[in-house]
């Protein structure tokens, strides 16, 4: 059965405190912070927009005027840089304004990730939407969201993208049990258990950071708890529409999960963010002439 509603909006949560980045992220939001030569926030837009989502809605929070303004003309510093004929410097300095309509919504404090998007229910209406977490970079190479929103004409009500990783770590995600389907690689989703040990764990398959969501969670989390961490947790609220009795083909019924084999990029931790800037970098044709020999010997002198 196809699914008319089209997804054409995108949310993404900005308004998290960064603190695993400070002091880097006293002033500066985390998203900000650069992979290679753009902001992390910059890959997720562009993710969104190759998708086809070109209304993009950021949920912003305290101090992060620098997060707006990035997404603006800079008319000062585009003038500078015309008249000194860098246009190399200029398109990448207007490529931010040009990508979407871009808007803002203020979180007032971040209370988890389901109040978060439920900052976002009036500029989304009563259709459904995709959700990307700044954390999450996805390989532009792997079409992922894509896959998804087809996923959603497809099956209708809320799909989440899911990725297998070893047991250990596990607990630092959401994590879902499901049941086949008839199509290679799309499951049902018959349970969501946010951040589980180990041994309750339903399976290896994790909840990242890409989502498409029917309008109908908005009212599921209005309705939920706080809870682990005492926050509103968007896990919590596809729970309960995954393990309501409804038919699944019905709008706002059920949750389906597209099982992710591509490159995930997590600039969630120093260590992942690190890993990140070190792989873009080497993909990058402009750099890796000279960046991966350096890097080769680097390291040999570190053996």
């Amino acid at each position: 059965m196809a699914h008319s509603a089209a997804v054409t909006k995108a949310v993404i949560p900005v308004a998290g405190l960064g603190t695993r980045f400070l002091p880097a992220t006293k002033v500066t939001p985390k998203v900000m912070m650069p992979v290679v030569d753009k902001p992390a926030i910059q890959y997720v837009v562009e993710e969104a927009v190759a998708a086809g989502l070109g209304d993009v809605l950021l949920i912003t929070g305290d101090h992060q005027e620098s997060i707006t303004e990035h997404f603006e003309r800079a008319y000062d510093l585009e003038e500078q840089l015309a008249a000194r004929g860098n246009d190399q410097a200029l398109a990448a300095v207007r490529a931010p304004s040009e990508l979407a309509d871009v808007s803002y919504v203020r979180q007032d404090w971040p209370r988890g990730l389901g109040h978060a998007v439920l900052c976002a229910a009036e500029h989304v209406g009563d259709e459904p939407f995709a959700v990307l977490l700044g954390d999450d970079l996805i390989d532009e190479r792997d079409t992922l969201l894509a896959r998804m929103i087809t996923a959603r004409e497809r099956y209708g009500g809320s799909i989440v993208a899911l990725m297998e990783v070893p047991a250990d770590q596990i607990s630092a995600y959401g994590c879902a049990a499901f049941k086949p389907t008839d199509e290679p690689d799309i499951v049902a989703v018959t349970d969501l258990v946010e951040k589980p040990e180990t041994s309750e764990a339903p399976s290896n398959w994790i909840v990242i950071g890409r989502y498409i969501c029917d309008p109908a969670v908005f009212d599921v989390l209005r309705q939920t708890p706080p809870g682990r961490g005492g926050e509103i947790q968007l896990t919590d609220a596809l729970r309960t529409l995954a393990v309501a009795d409804r038919d699944v083909t019905s709008d706002g019924g059920g949750v389906h999960g597209v099982l992710f084999r591509g490159r995930r990029y997590d600039t969630g931790n120093k260590q992942d963010f690190l890993r990140t800037t070190v792989e873009f970098a080497c993909s990058r044709p402009d750099l890796a002439a000279d960046f991966v020999p350096w890097l080769r010997e680097f390291l040999a002198a570190l053996e």
